[in-house]
């Protein structure tokens, strides 16, 4: 006698395949991609031009780092060229000065942006998010992000223009008699020139990740936290950084990630005047040697364990953070 209940079978399931089995799972699998293709369609379809910019101008060129095994000659093409294994890579393996100078030079001057230039924005967010005028945050946002979209040209021009020899500061102490002080030019403050670049462009765009972080801190833990007598020092150690540090997390790996570029444009634009030991990076090295002096084959190289390196650092930091306790750029 029946009960009158019908029992629907699962998502997937297909009548006459046993349960348990490879084709039925084979099945459900089928149905679960059809289920996530009808409800995600629009958004699937939406990304095809996305996907296909990336793969045209990020992975098919991957394919010509087979040049870095070859002495590539351009009018030969990569078919037409001699294969010549590691050599390339000797520059590498026997320490050129070159290359070295440009290495160390890349090392420092990652130093000092993850020591100095990474944790700016973390404070300037802090600051930002205290602040109880919604009117004159918004305006010192606004003010703060300005210098992002502005082309590393005019940022050297300015910088050029404020602290160069005939620049408006030289100029005000010529008037005051107090002498010239020279920035601009010094190989020994190169390092500290660039740096202060990056604070004054990047900076204030750089908050808004973390903006956005802190406005999904719980507010009911800063009034547990003032229930509990801690004061404002307290709340941001216990409270405030801990909400947030999954994504200094985040951003430090990837930053590592692209620690040894450090800024071509940046650097090639103002590295004339204080001469290769002082600029030279690995960029401006892949640059100078490849493009200017047509040794293709060990630019690109010098390119290709750039990313590899780039490639392990990231890896090793998630891996580090999985161990700290953090989800890292992917979960295990």
């Amino acid at each position: 006698m029946s009960s009158g209940i019908k029992v629907r079978p699962r998502a997937g399931a297909h009548p006459g395949v046993p349960a348990g089995t490879p084709a039925a799972r084979a099945t459900r699998v089928r149905g679960q991609l059809a289920t996530r293709w009808h409800r995600d369609r629009v958004l699937l379809v939406l990304a095809v031009p996305g996907v296909i910019v990336l793969v045209l101008f990020h992975y098919l060129p991957l394919l010509g780092n087979v040049i870095a095994f070859q002495d590539y000659q351009p009018f030969l093409g990569i078919s037409g060229s001699d294969f010549v294994g590691l050599s390339n890579f000797s520059v590498i393996f026997n320490g050129d000065p070159e290359f070295l100078n440009a290495l160390v030079n890349t090392l420092i001057i990652t130093m000092v942006q993850v020591l100095f230039v990474f944790p700016l924005p973390i404070a300037l967010a802090l600051v930002l998010n205290s602040m109880l005028n919604e009117r004159a945050k918004r305006l010192t946002q606004s003010i703060l992000y300005l210098p992002h979209f502005l082309s590393w040209v005019i940022v050297v021009a300015l910088f050029q223009q404020m602290f160069g020899n005939g620049g408006m500061l030289n100029e005000w102490l010529r008037s005051a008699d107090l002498g010239t002080f020279q920035i601009i030019g010094v190989p020994e403050l190169f390092k500290l020139l660039i740096t202060s670049q990056v604070i004054w462009k990047d900076t204030g765009w750089s908050t808004i990740i973390f903006l956005a972080a802190l406005s999904k801190v719980d507010l009911n833990l800063y009034e547990a936290a003032a229930i509990d007598r801690a004061g404002p020092l307290r709340q941001l150690w216990h409270v405030t950084l801990p909400a947030i540090r999954p994504v200094i997390v985040l951003l430090l790996i990837l930053r590592l990630g692209d620690s040894l570029t450090v800024g071509f444009e940046q650097i090639l634009l103002q590295q004339g005047p204080v001469g290769a030991q002082a600029s030279e990076v690995l960029d401006t090295y892949v640059y100078n040697n490849g493009i200017i002096g047509g040794n293709w084959g060990v630019s690109a190289a010098v390119g290709l364990v750039k990313g590899f390196v780039g490639v392990v650092l990231v890896l090793g930091a998630n891996r580090l953070a999985h161990l700290m306790g953090e989800r890292g750029v992917y979960s295990k």
